[in-house]
Order: structure tokens, then sequence, then C-alpha cells
């Protein structure tokens, strides 16, 4: 039997829907059933951001649909990555805010990961989608979204995601412990914490820019950017996004044959 929600007599006109390439801007066409496409212009793959295995926690068709899925991807680690993203925004159902920053995280992480050296992609791309996973149970708890309350209830909330989502216990324990202090730099980082970090920064700068309120000058940016950021791939790309530089556009080619 096929599941209802990815029959197509049951689909509505918003079952086709278009997303722009992270890496030129390009539409790309999405059918709401397909976990990700690569861009005809350049190549980029993009994650479904509205393809949402949800149902698989009531629906007893649901071992038969996620072991189809298994067969369909090409690589585990893919697989895997797919289903860490899928799973936070089943967390936060409607939040597209958090959903979103995460999404630009893990994009701008994946970038530096891949300017960067010794860093592993499972682990980089998994912490970045859940950096901030603890902030509904800060709020529920401690009615605060501050870093420290985030920390502390982010990791038990990541480990339990992972488990479920098949990762092996070293990757576990090693994206728990990223979400744990992942505003909080020790004095010695690995490459995967580093990239995570410094995508968050560019995605908090980013968006405090879209507010009048926080809004900061290109030299406070700049400063900002030099003091803070653990990577030169992070800065690069820090610089490329806030201040218009174009350093990073060296590397697109390797980014796009993700």
């Amino acid at each position: 039997m096929r599941c209802p929600g990815q029959d197509t007599r049951f689909w509505k006109p918003d079952a086709i829907f278009e997303v722009k390439c992270p890496g030129c801007g390009q539409a790309v066409e999405f059918f709401k059933d397909e976990s990700s496409r690569r861009c005809k212009q350049c190549g980029y793959k993009i994650i479904n951001p509205w393809l949402d295995f949800g149902c698989a926690s009531w629906c007893r068709y649901a071992s038969q649909c996620l072991a189809n899925m298994d067969s369909g991807e090409a690589q585990k680690g893919d697989l895997l990555k797919s289903r860490v993203a899928l799973a936070m925004k089943s967390y936060f159902q409607k939040d597209f805010k958090r959903i979103g920053h995460a999404t630009k995280v893990a994009r701008y992480a994946e970038q530096i990961a891949r300017n960067s050296g010794g860093t592993n992609l499972a682990v980089v791309l998994s912490a970045a989608w859940l950096h901030d996973i603890g902030i509904k149970e800060a709020e529920r708890k401690y009615n605060s979204q501050e870093a420290r309350y985030q920390e502390i209830e982010g990791p038990p909330i990541a480990r339990q995601i992972l488990a479920e989502v098949g990762a092996d216990q070293a990757l576990i324990e090693e994206v728990a412990d990223i979400v744990g202090h992942h505003h909080h730099p020790r004095a010695e980082e690995s490459a995967n914490f580093k990239a995570v970090y410094d995508a968050d920064l560019i995605a908090n700068l980013e968006e405090e820019q879209g507010s009048r309120e926080t809004a900061k000058d290109r030299q406070q940016i700049a400063a900002i950017i030099d003091r803070m950021a653990l990577t030169e791939s992070g800065r690069e790309l820090a610089r490329s996004l806030l201040l218009g530089e174009d350093s990073m556009i060296k590397g697109e080619e390797a980014i796009h044959e993700s």
C-alpha cells in the first residue's frame, strides 16, 4: 500500500513548489515527497525544506516507508543528514523562524567545513541542525532563551533525536558535546565545533542586520568577525556575505559538489 501522504491522488496545489538555490539563487522545483534535488544551474544539492515524516510516529506503514527511503539514498551519510534535518523540522513544527535559522547555520557550516581541514560533515551538519534544539525547553523551564539554558537542555534532546535516526554512539556524543557549549568555545576545539560556531556567528550577524535596533555598521561587523571567528574559511565566508567581499567564490565549485 502506498502512503496516502505521498500518493499524488491526494495532493493539493502546494504539493509542487519552488525553492531558491543557496548556491546561485536559481529557482528549483520540488515535489513534496522528494528528499533532495540538485540545482541544474550550479549543481548544489538542496534538501527539501518542507519534507516531513512526522507521520512516522503513528502510521502503521512507517517502517515500510522509511525502509524505502533507506534504499533510495545513495550514501548512508546523506541519509543521516537528511533525517536529522527532518527531525529538527518536525520538533520545531511551525516555528519557521528557528527552522530558517538552523537551515542557514547548516548551509554555512557545510561551506566552512568543505573549505577547512579535519572536519566530519556528518558531525558538522548534525550539530548545525540541532545546535538550538534546547531552546523550547529553556523557554518552558526557565522562561528564557539564554544560551546557558539552551546548552543545558539541548544535549539530551539531541541524543534522543540522533539515536532515533540511527546515528552511531561516537557521533551522538560529539554532537551532544557541541550542542552543550555551542555559544562558548573552549581553549582547544575540534574543527567540527569551529565550523558550527562560525556558521552560527554568521547567521546571527546576518539576522541582526535585518533589524534596525541591532544593525551594525561595516566597521563593527568587521571587528566582530576578526575577533570571534575561529576559522579562516568562516572569516572569509562572513566577509563575503556581510561585507560584500568575494574571497569565498574560489571555493564554490567544491561546495556545489556536495
